[in-house]
């Protein structure tokens, strides 16, 4: 077949890829046992991890946004054999994630200002107000360690990143369980102990990559140490790129988090019933955020190379592999919802009937789930090919519009004046991601990201 051979065909896009979606496999994993522990502990954690979670990485995404643009920098600068321009860009993600470490922690006074705007229960928001300063107070690490992988994935080495975030997975996962229910010498801190989980993994996964960095052997191919010196030029081009990732990676997961207040409003057993398909939407669409990464790589080492042929024939091929692995997991999701909810929870810790509704909430949404990660597939997608050739800006704009207009005034009309129920909250939902879908695809048809490089010439 000639595109699994072919330069950026399936073999290219899939060595690339693959690790990247290993390590967003891991964070999966991660997230998918924090869930399911939780679960098993308390209906009330369960209610909460998920809108705290969501909006601890509300925040951290627009900086995530930020720091990780340092990937396409790299992925240029190789593109364009300059390896000695390397070792600068991955500084300026580092002096980026220091300021953002600092401003996030910074978010933990207000976190029970903002849990209130909630309107969830007392006894949810206290949970919630728990979870989110203990992460805050390190997501730091999340900055760094997403800024620190460009510096391999950019240069298309993408086993170390994925090894670095399984071993942040071995560490959370069994941390989790220990924490949250006090096992052997650990404190049973619930939901807290989920959270100093998720940070621990962070932390790990950073301190991998300042070893595997950070050394001689670096500093001769790529002066990793000589360029530490604060690069004003490179500092605004990573802010001028990077900035608006940021605010679009920002008001998408504000759209979702404003989606998870507003079904909150609806009842405990909708929310729980949106937390637990939420999680199990996260098992389809985060390793195709490592898919989107992994063309934005191909892309942006094309762009450098001044090939932009080769950038649209690796989107291609990953638009192929993408359909192939949502439309897997699309007919699991409608074949097996009741099995798969029920990973989440027991009826003892309930009152009788109420996980049995659950169930069936969470069965008509998984149906939800199966028609938008079929559209999801191609929006990650041609979203990596426009961030990894710097077209950034028109994304911003466009995007930020879509999520006020397609998602946040519509579920709020329908939910607060007219007190529509679940379903039509989870009807905004996808009709938002069928708006960007058609917003994006627009864009890579014109052709303008094909023209576009971001390093200087």
């Amino acid at each position: 077949m000639e595109r699994w051979s072919h330069k950026n065909g399936y073999k290219d896009v899939l060595h690339i890829s693959l690790p990247l979606i290993a390590s967003m496999g891991a964070t999966t994993l991660m997230q998918f046992t924090d869930r399911i522990f939780l679960g098993h502990y308390s209906l009330e954690s369960l209610a909460a991890v998920l809108p705290a979670g969501i909006t601890v990485f509300l925040f951290i995404s627009f900086f995530m946004g930020v720091g990780s643009y340092t990937n396409v920098f790299i992925a240029q600068y190789t593109g364009a054999n300059r390896p000695e321009q390397v070792g600068s860009a991955t500084w300026q993600g580092v002096y980026f994630s220091l300021f953002a470490a600092a401003i996030l922690a910074s978010l933990c006074f207000a976190a029970e200002f903002i849990f209130s705007l909630a309107g969830h229960s007392p006894e949810i928001q206290e949970l919630e107000v728990a979870y989110f300063r203990i992460s805050c107070l390190g997501s730091g690490f999340c900055i760094l360690e997403a800024s620190l992988a460009g510096f391999f994935s950019g240069r298309g080495i993408t086993r170390v990143v994925m090894i670095a975030n399984l071993l942040g997975a071995c560490v959370n996962i069994p941390l989790d369980y220990l924490l949250i229910n006090g096992i052997w010498i650990f404190p049973e801190i619930g939901i807290r102990g989920a959270a100093w989980a998720t940070v621990a993994g962070w932390a790990v996964i950073a301190l991998v990559y300042i070893l595997l960095i950070f050394n001689q052997e670096n500093e001769r191919r790529f002066c990793i140490f000589s360029a530490r010196t604060f690069s004003l030029d490179k500092f605004r081009r990573l802010l001028r790129y990077g900035l608006p990732n940021g605010v679009q990676f920002f008001l998408d997961i504000f759209a979702i988090n404003f989606f998870i207040f507003m079904v909150g409003r609806i009842g405990s057993l909708e929310l729980a019933a949106t937390n637990i398909v939420f999680s199990l939407d996260v098992l389809a669409f985060l390793p195709m955020v490592g898919l989107s990464i992994g063309v934005g790589t191909l892309v942006g080492q094309a762009i450098g190379a001044n090939k932009p042929d080769n950038a649209r024939y690796a989107t291609i091929s990953a638009l192929h592999l993408g359909l192939f692995y949502m439309g897997v997991m699309a007919l699991i999701f409608v074949s097996l919802p009741e099995f798969l909810i029920r990973l989440f929870s027991s009826d003892t810790l309930m009152p009788a009937g109420d996980f049995t509704r659950i169930i069936e909430i969470g069965t008509i949404l998984l149906r939800f789930v199966a028609v938008y990660t079929l559209m999801d597939a191609v929006c990650l997608v041609i979203m990596g090919t426009l961030k990894g050739a710097g077209d950034v800006h028109y994304v911003m704009r466009t995007l930020g519009l879509t999520s006020l207009i397609a998602m946040v005034l519509p579920l709020y009309v329908g939910m607060v004046v007219f007190h529509l129920g679940i379903y039509f909250a989870w009807t905004c939902l996808t009709l938002y991601v069928l708006a960007i879908l058609c917003i994006i695809t627009r864009r890579y048809r014109s052709g303008a990201w094909a023209d576009m490089k971001i390093i200087e010439s």
